[in-house]
């Protein structure tokens, strides 16, 4: 266990909830550290229910190949905590990390705190210290009163398409849930606002008016669309004709498209453009594996993917980038937590796969067991099983199926477990 596994271990215990949305402890802690948050170079604040991570994965893209240097701060992680916390385009040093985690928790001096809380606020910290042009900001949950809504004046807000999640947090109603996420909103600071549905649009306009903040809204000032095999993105100031995303599945030129938007209003050439489409990258969002133990496990005549997607509007993007691959068998693993909505994920996806192996996800205490993953895969449609592990889930697929294209899906949190598995 390294020094800063041993920390975040330590702050786990701070606070009762895993989740307690306020902006009440982060407000204390950060005046207790001197409000890093008003030293951090100018923020791009994105929330939203999808593609909050892609978007930011090619915003950075853009304004790196503009020789920009760029913070970035993103949750959950993968494979190390380290993955969070980008200083001027790099992953924070082990060093730099475990430091400012003891110094926030010296500040916090004990009191309760979640753990996201404290770890925002040491991103704060360690932005606070390093030189750089941009801070990306990804929202954690919701928006209004998530950890990272403490900047009062960012340099530009971004808000991806909204869908229900996470409803026993932010509300049941999808107008309940974008008023959340519009809530990173600030007065007179310009909002990029991605694909909505409409009733979610009326809601983030609204809040944008009544803040008098410019609005740059997709199908209004702003549009994409595929043309051939590339995209062509306009505005009122041109056109971009630009080739597909790097990053795989339809829903990546909508992605796109927000950055975009992001990036023409900071003013980025069309080389900053085209490096955005095609130089971001983003694990676990529909990612081809190739070398590793699990993807020997498959053998030479199968395909392995993974992706991290897990509410009902992931389901129907994955459904859709299945759709536009080439024909081939397609077996899913999947493991879900038990706060989703697993019938309205798996729905989309019954008719592009021809079954699908349930399992747990290891080490995590809200996994829904394999066993109702099994059952809710099988009323949807799915050919459904349960296995031990991805590895015996992986196994059973290829004995049966040896040039089986295999999917592990269903969470962020097993795909982190896996490309841990596959180092």
């Amino acid at each position: 266990m390294s020094h800063s596994d041993a920390i975040l271990d330590r702050l786990m215990s701070l606070h009762p909830k895993v989740i307690d949305l306020s902006l009440d402890r982060m407000h204390r802690l950060l005046a207790a550290l001197g409000n890093p948050e008003r030293r951090i170079p100018p923020v791009i604040h994105i929330a939203g229910t999808n593609g909050k991570g892609s978007t930011q994965a090619m915003i950075r893209a853009g304004l790196q190949a503009g020789s920009c240097r760029v913070h970035a701060y993103t949750s959950p992680h993968l494979a190390r905590f380290h993955e969070r916390i980008r200083l001027a385009g790099d992953l924070i040093p082990e060093t730099d990390l475990a430091a400012t985690l003891e110094e926030c928790e010296a500040a916090n001096d004990g009191q309760p705190i979640t753990f996201f809380e404290i770890t925002t606020a040491a991103a704060f910290l360690a932005f606070s210290r390093t030189p750089a042009d941009y801070t990306l900001l990804e929202v954690g949950l919701g928006g209004r009163l998530d950890a990272t809504n403490v900047i009062d004046a960012p340099r530009l807000t971004v808000i991806t398409p909204v869908s229900i999640d996470h409803t026993q947090y932010l509300g049941d109603t999808l107008p309940l849930i974008a008023g959340e996420k519009a809530g990173i909103i600030k007065r007179g600071v310009p909002v990029i606002i991605g694909p909505q549905q409409d009733e979610a649009l009326r809601v983030i306009e609204a809040k944008a008016s009544g803040l008098t903040a410019p609005v740059f809204a997709h199908g209004q000032h702003w549009m994409i669309a595929r043309d051939r095999d590339g995209m062509v993105y306009q505005d009122d100031h041109g056109l971009w004709d630009l080739p597909l995303p790097n990053l795989i599945g339809p829903h990546q030129i909508q992605n796109a498209g927000t950055a975009l938007a992001a990036l023409r209003h900071l003013g980025a050439t069309d080389a900053q453009a085209r490096a955005a489409v095609t130089q971001a990258e983003w694990p676990a969002r529909m990612q081809r594996l190739r070398h590793g133990p699990l993807v020997d496990l498959a053998g030479p005549q199968a395909e392995l993917w993974l992706d991290g997607g897990h509410n009902p509007a992931g389901g129907e993007a994955l459904a859709a980038t299945l759709a536009a691959m080439p024909q081939r068998p397609t077996h899913l693993v999947c493991g879900m937590l038990n706060t989703k909505d697993i019938a309205g994920y798996l729905r989309p996806l019954a008719g592009h796969a021809r079954s699908l192996t349930a399992i747990d996800i290891p080490g995590e205490p809200n996994t829904l067991p394999a066993e109702t993953t099994a059952e809710v895969a099988a009323s949807v449609g799915l050919d459904a099983a349960i296995a031990q592990d991805a590895a015996a889930a992986i196994k059973g697929i290829v004995d049966s199926d040896p040039k089986a294209r295999i999917l592990i899906c269903g969470s962020l949190y097993l795909a982190g477990r896996v490309l841990r598995e596959n180092g």
